[in-house]
């Protein structure tokens, strides 16, 4: 199974992102990584968890926290029984790069660190925390933030927690190359709605056309139009919340036809706009 990149956008009027699947594969990456902190909490189940070099089986649930640029698969992989988990991913400085320095935060401080080795909650703080973290994605901005402090500070003092010990892979980007990738995501998160030129992103990963579509192959096992067209589907979903047209969500986030949207949003999600926009009712 190929290691893939995935690109996490905060919701509009947050600094992180939480939510609640109620479907298995939900998300369409498996082994993948990205540079957020995630909380990963299942309610009920049994399953296989493999986090970086670790490699177990959960049962009755699970929660979750795993550090950054860890490669892990989906809880959700290959389960064909009922599933529900809620997720929630936050770069380190999503409430700025001196807020978990304060003293009245340093047991948090500590957590961020071990969670570089990927943490498992025993079943006590699953039943303790598990009514906060499936209210969490349907409160306000605001009381979602106290939430999730309120969650981080019962998860930093609880002896209720197993290390995983799974950095052994831990992939890594230079900063350079992070530096080099978030134009590109930067440059397709301001113009994704119009043709992008390729031209133009290959200069700013100071690259000829060729030597930039191999090499954004290379860090994210995805051609650059694969992932431009998984950012527009994104995009489009958010949309379709609203009383906007189907054809009109399509056009407005990029895809110059209705046909091509409908093919390509299936393609991205396994159902159609129209499918996917019913499920919301």
């Amino acid at each position: 199974m190929r290691l893939q990149f995935e690109k996490i956008e905060p919701e509009a009027g947050s600094s992180f992102k939480a939510v609640h699947h109620k479907e298995p594969n939900s998300c369409w990456v498996f082994w993948h990584y990205h540079p957020e902190y995630e909380i990963v909490y299942l309610p009920f189940g049994n399953g296989k968890q493999h986090i970086g070099q670790h490699i177990s089986t959960y049962e009755n649930g699970q929660l979750l926290f795993i550090g950054p640029n860890i490669p892990h698969l989906n809880l959700s992989y290959g389960v064909e029984h009922k599933f529900e988990e809620v997720v929630v991913q936050l770069r380190e400085d999503f409430l700025g790069s001196e807020f978990f320095k304060k003293p009245e935060l340093a047991a948090i401080h500590r957590l961020f660190e071990r969670a570089r080795l990927g943490l498992s909650f025993g079943l006590e703080t699953r039943r303790k925390l598990g009514p906060a973290l499936i209210e969490l994605p349907t409160l306000s901005p605001f009381e979602r933030m106290l939430s999730l402090l309120a969650v981080f500070q019962h998860l930093a003092t609880t002896t209720d927690v197993t290390p995983l010990h799974a950095e052994g892979i831990l992939f890594d980007p230079s900063p350079r190359e992070q530096e080099r990738i978030n134009r590109i995501y930067k440059y397709v998160e301001i113009n994704y709605a119009k043709p992008i030129n390729l031209d133009e992103v290959a200069e700013l990963a100071n690259l000829t056309v060729p030597a930039f579509c191999r090499y954004f192959r290379k860090v994210t096992q995805m051609t650059f139009t694969e992932f431009v067209n998984e950012y527009r589907v994104n995009q489009a979903q958010r949309l379709l919340h609203s009383s906007r047209t189907v054809a009109d969500v399509g056009y407005a986030v990029g895809f110059n036809n209705l046909s091509h949207f409908n093919k390509t949003f299936k393609a991205v999600t396994g159902q159609t706009p129209s499918a996917y926009r019913e499920e919301l009712v």
